[in-house]
């Protein structure tokens, strides 16, 4: 059955069509509509509807204006909220409200939607934005009953530029050119990242052939309103890039550390060769210095021995022949003597082959085991709506991370696992290389519909931790190889970081078992 998962995860990988990401889509999932019922004596008797957004999973940003009658008449209207996905509408609570901002903080119970984040970098004139929500007149196009209004819906979309900020009584205004009416109310003003920039509440009349123009509270009063109201939020001030502009400038930093690394290594082969050309110069002034020295030991010992055999030729001729053999012995051994210090003379020559032998070539590295601490590269990276705090990552042997998840070695050399969870919807492609020194993230920003098939295609592998099985490795990359497959294109984010040995601990690199 472990042979077979794989041929069925790959079967089921080719009937997914992949698609392109969508920032704006990934912003549309945590659009809703905000629905306000009046009842008297159980009968409804007024219905009205704005548009929000989630700023937490439970809690959605609109317009004052939207929830005032609920909160006038707190006994006899009730508050809704429709998602944009799914196939149900919850009740929904007030938390708080601004009259003066035009804001108010609604919170559901029952379901959990994407939150969007709030972009709090500089916005300039002329600047791309989208308007998101429920135009009344797009609905009374569209809806043919009552039951319409209730029924989750993707939010239409208008396009715009910014005009400029302005103050209005005293609130800071977006006024944009994204096309809104009665309805969009509260919805988002988001920009080509899909994080919200304002909240739309009003437009201009368009008399007498006058241009419309919309007004979207300022992303700083949004914030303003949520840190008066106790409210966690997301916020990103990073620059909107494409995802092919963020690549070129990966590309471009990753080039720049290239060189840098070439001109460092550079370096250091100049002043490597400038050591060993000192290291030879000095050898061979060594070899030098022993050469002559051995060569006038060598003379003297000979001279030496010459004159001890001529010595011993003297006692030889007095018929003194018990000195005659000590004398010619030490002349002969002297003599021997200083032939073999003049053979075996230093050649500086071989002492310099025997300097510049080349080295053998090391192995290549496997996975680096240790614990690591990674922070991200804001200039290689695409961030829209995730927060960039520093990442700890333990890598143990075979490819288990943080001692709970498996990794598997991809074609590229660099390990990686696709994390498909059960309640947020995004997917994570999670990569490291085989230092340890460069982790990746790319996360896709989902609908419910691809996050649900996704889920199918886990569902279908049953290692749940670490492992070295070569079958459950196996299997475990032709699922992974099928969560790809369904994935657009192109993810919506992509988090670039540097890792560097933890301080303290067992932090330290070594090379670690190939799985």
């Amino acid at each position: 059955m472990t042979r077979i998962l794989p041929l069925l995860l790959a079967l089921f990988a080719v009937i997914l069509p992949a698609h392109a990401a969508d920032d704006i889509s990934a912003a549309s999932r945590s659009v809703v509509r905000v629905v306000t019922v009046a009842m008297v004596d159980g009968e409804v008797v007024g219905f009205g509807h704005g548009s929000g957004i989630a700023i937490s999973p439970t809690r959605i940003v609109t317009n004052a204006h939207v929830v005032e009658s609920a909160v006038q008449y707190p006994n006899n209207v009730a508050l809704g909220v429709v998602p944009s996905e799914g196939k149900k509408s919850y009740a929904a609570k007030l938390i708080a409200i601004d009259t003066a901002r035009d804001l108010a903080l609604i919170e559901i119970t029952e379901a959990r939607l994407p939150a969007a984040a709030i972009y709090t970098g500089p916005l300039e004139s002329g600047a791309d934005v989208v308007a998101l929500g429920y135009p009344g007149n797009v609905d009374l196009a569209t809806a043919r009953s009552a039951n319409d209004y209730i029924t989750p819906r993707t939010p239409t979309r208008s396009e715009g530029n910014l005009s400029n900020t302005q103050s209005v009584d005293g609130v800071a205004m977006l006024i944009h050119t994204a096309k809104i009416s009665r309805g969009n109310s509260g919805g988002p003003l988001v920009d080509a990242c899909g994080r919200i920039t304002g909240i739309n509440t009003a437009i201009t009349r368009a008399d007498d052939g006058d241009s419309p123009f919309a007004f979207a509270i300022a992303g700083r009063e949004l914030t303003r309103f949520l840190t008066d109201a106790d409210q966690q939020y997301a916020s990103i001030g990073t620059p909107c890039l494409s995802l092919a502009e963020a690549d070129a400038r990966d590309r471009a930093a990753m080039d720049a550390e290239a060189r840098a690394s070439a001109e460092a290594n550079a370096a250091k082969d100049a002043s490597a060769k400038l050591d060993r050309e000192l290291k030879q110069a000095r050898a061979e002034e060594e070899a030098l210095a022993s050469r002559e020295n051995r060569i006038a030991l060598a003379g003297v010992l000979f001279v030496i021995g010459a004159l001890a055999a001529g010595a011993g030729l003297l006692f030889y001729s007095q018929q003194n022949m018990r000195n005659a053999k000590i004398a010619g012995g030490a002349g002969a051994v002297l003599m021997l003597g200083a032939a073999v210090l003049f053979i075996t003379r230093p050649d500086a020559r071989a002492e310099l082959a025997a300097d510049s032998a080349p080295q053998l070539a090391t192995t290549e590295p496997k996975l680096a085991e240790g614990n690591f601490l990674c922070t991200i590269r804001t200039d290689r990276s695409r961030i829209t709506v995730s927060a960039t705090t520093d990442v700890p990552v333990t890598i143990g042997a075979g490819g288990c991370v943080n001692d709970r998840t498996q990794y598997t070695k991809g074609a590229d050399d660099r390990w990686q696992r696709i994390l498909v969870p059960n309640e947020e919807a995004t997917v994570t492609v999670a990569s490291i290389d085989s230092t340890g020194r460069d982790y990746r993230v790319d996360r896709y920003l989902l609908d419910a519909e691809t996050m649900t098939k996704a889920r199918e295609i886990r569902a279908g592998a049953t290692v749940k931790g670490c492992t070295a099985d070569p079958d459950a490795l196996a299997g475990l990359a032709a699922q992974q190889d099928a969560i790809r497959s369904a994935l657009p294109a192109s993810p919506n984010e992509r988090l670039v970081y540097r890792c560097q040995p933890a301080a303290g601990g067992a932090a330290a690199v070594k090379p670690a078992t190939a799985p």
